[in-house]
């Protein structure tokens, strides 16, 4: 047998240019249009891989099922790979009873799914149709958590309703209540100093909607957040807690304090000063005999973590949060979930818990470690002032902290070390400065559009960092505020696989070498996780993590993305020698500019393509907010 040839450049432009003439084909049947005619751009949908890991037998006959079926209704085939792994292997049957169903599917929208109905249903499919209001119903609150709300008003919702021509807006949201994947909440209103009028009327309870997976996951969170407080006692006596305060600074002694003496806490600081704290906190602890672990985003996260260590501290435990909570090779609940082995009926054999980084908890996965930690154990959850929300719904630990009911300690600052902590700095106090950089620690490349920034981010990767500061590819992380976008990180991934380590994709779109993210839990690596593929076949997808070699079932590797760039909100937590910005003016917050220039331990290049938005972001701009319920679950 002989080895295919490799495809010239040439040849990969041709096939690319056939493959969106295909897909542009494709969308235009989905979406009921002549060609040529003007469209709504196309849902996301990963592109076909040249040989992509085999799946189960149940799931290959669940996916040619699938396929002929969106075949027979003119479906783009790329999106078969997708409605299969969120819809299971019975999506098939599962659409034919109901076609709607679709818009469970991300990147579908509800003119899609109605072009789906009628060529399923013909006449049959009516804008009144009982399961095409239920569906709507659960699309636009799953639509709402992508952008971190937990609830939605149940009047933005009927609204909604009502612009898409649903005859009975209140039945359809009766309807999806019936199904248990939405729940009714009422907010009780806030009463401030207006209201101490006698003759002022009180504003009535709001009634909310939210996907039952997040809310039940807020009510667990805050439960949990109850359950250790009410059951914490002191870890240590006064006199051992007194001796471990000696000659150390208020604000260590404070956050010391809070975490031997009370069940929840939230430490604020900078990256290096939490950095600091997090370890002298855990060996104070385990030295007197405190059983107690650190946990970090990532493995990688964790072992820079340990490596920090004072000498003599080997009874601490420093593990990536995920591999802590001990993940199980079982089929989740819930689309992108993970099943953990550490919970409510097993919780962790520990007294303290420090979280690193914690900020990066959505609610669901907060929910996951309250539950885990047993009664009167401690937990301290640390982050950055101001940083980011979570990737996912939810904001848990700025609504822990507006719930004023546990105790918040913020290190004083540190003067900064060198340009990188004064650039972060600058930047967390709403400047964007210039930063005296004699070793070219940061360095600024202006780039006049998407595509000079991908240019330039590839250039540097490859060529300029490591000749010049001898730092190697491997060791360099690529950031963008988003994945989508001419400079966003699946274009700039294109890019820096082109260079890197060129291939047909011969595994699931993927090469041996190719560098991978988790963009979702994965039994075997957590949200953010790099690593590098070593091989694959119809067993799964081989690939090396900083936790060791793990198989990634076919099932699963969805959940893989190419991770030369990834975007902030993946990289969190984890700092890398040396980092390449890439600023594009969309999806940027300070937060996130802040957060991104801070992952860089060496070296830090800016590569400038959002122009003067930048400077106005960093100066103006802080984050969106989010509906969420768990501040006034904790306070009640």
């Amino acid at each position: 047998m002989t080895d295919t040839p490799e495809p010239t450049p040439a040849e990969r432009a041709a096939r690319a240019a056939e493959a969106m003439r295909a897909a542009e084909a494709a969308a235009e049947a989905l979406d009921g249009r002549r060609a040529g005619e003007p469209r709504e751009p196309a849902p996301a949908a990963p592109s076909a891989p040249a040989a992509p890991p085999e799946p189960p037998p149940s799931a290959r006959e669940g996916l040619r099922a699938l396929t002929e079926l969106f075949s027979a209704t003119g479906v783009p085939a790329a999106l078969a790979a997708a409605a299969a792994a969120r819809l299971g292997p019975d999506a098939a049957a599962g659409l034919r009873a109901d076609p709607w169903r679709l818009l469970r599917v991300p990147g579908v929208r509800l003119g899609q799914a109605d072009h789906f109905a009628r060529a399923l249903l013909g006449p049959d499919a009516r804008p009144d149709d009982p399961r095409r209001g239920r569906a709507l119903v659960l699309h636009l609150l799953t639509e709402a958590a992508r952008g971190g709300h937990t609830v939605t008003p149940a009047a933005d919702v009927v609204a909604e309703l009502e612009r898409a021509q649903v005859p009975d807006p209140q039945g359809a949201v009766e309807a999806a209540l019936d199904e248990a994947e939405v729940v009714a909440l009422t907010e009780e209103p806030e009463f401030g100093e207006e209201f101490l009028d006698e003759d002022a009327e009180p504003p009535e309870p709001e009634e909310t909607l939210g996907p039952a997976r997040w809310a039940l996951a807020e009510e667990a969170a805050a439960e949990g957040f109850q359950r250790l407080t009410l059951t914490a006692a002191p870890l240590l006596e006064d006199a051992a807690v007194g001796e471990l305060r000696d000659g150390l600074p208020e604000d260590r002694s404070l956050a010391l304090t809070a975490a031997l003496r009370t069940g929840v806490s939230i430490l604020r600081g900078t990256p290096d000063d939490l950095a600091r704290a997090v370890t002298g906190i855990a060996a104070a602890a385990a030295g007197r005999g405190v059983r107690t672990a650190v946990a970090a985003p990532t493995d990688r996260a964790a072992a820079d973590l340990a490596a920090a260590l004072p000498e003599g501290a080997a009874d601490v435990a420093v593990a990536g949060l995920h591999r802590l909570l001990e993940p199980r090779d079982e089929p989740p609940s819930a689309p992108g979930a993970v099943v953990y082995g550490r919970g409510e009926h097993h919780p962790l054999d520990l007294d303290l818990v420090i979280v690193a980084d914690a900020s990066v908890l959505d609610v669901e996965l907060c929910a996951v470690l309250a539950e885990a930690c047993p009664d009167g154990a401690h937990l301290v959850l640390c982050a950055e002032p101001d940083a980011p929300p979570p990737a996912g719904p939810g904001r848990p630990l700025d609504d822990l902290e507006a719930s004023e009911t546990v105790p918040v300690v913020t290190l004083d600052a540190a003067p900064p070390s060198g340009p990188l902590g004064a650039l972060a700095e600058a930047v967390r106090g709403g400047d964007l400065a210039a930063v005296d950089a004699p070793d070219r620690e940061v360095v600024i490349v202006p780039a006049a559009g998407p595509g000079e920034a991908v240019h330039r981010a590839v250039q540097l990767v490859t060529d300029s960092i490591p000749r010049a500061l001898g730092i190697a590819a491997e060791d360099v992380q690529v950031v963008a505020p988003a994945a989508g976008g001419e400079a966003g990180t699946r274009a700039l991934n294109a890019a820096l696989k082109e260079r890197l380590n060129p291939g047909p994709g011969r595994f699931g779109g993927m090469d041996p070498g190719d560098r991978v993210v988790a963009a979702a839990p994965l039994p075997q690596a957590a949200p953010g996780e790099t690593g590098v593929v070593t091989g694959g076949g119809p067993h799964g997808l081989d690939v090396e993590f900083p936790g060791g070699r793990a198989v990634v079932a076919p099932a699963e590797t969805s959940r893989l993305r190419h991770g030369w760039a990834v975007t902030v909100a993946q990289a969190r937590g984890t700092r890398r020698p040396a980092v390449v910005a890439v600023m594009s003016p969309e999806g940027l917050s300070r937060p996130l500019v802040a957060t991104a220039f801070g992952l860089a331990l060496r070296h830090l290049s800016v590569v400038q393509a959002a122009g003067p938005a930048l400077a106005r972001t960093v100066r103006e701009n802080g984050t969106a907010g989010r509906r969420t319920r768990l501040a006034k679950l904790v306070a009640h």
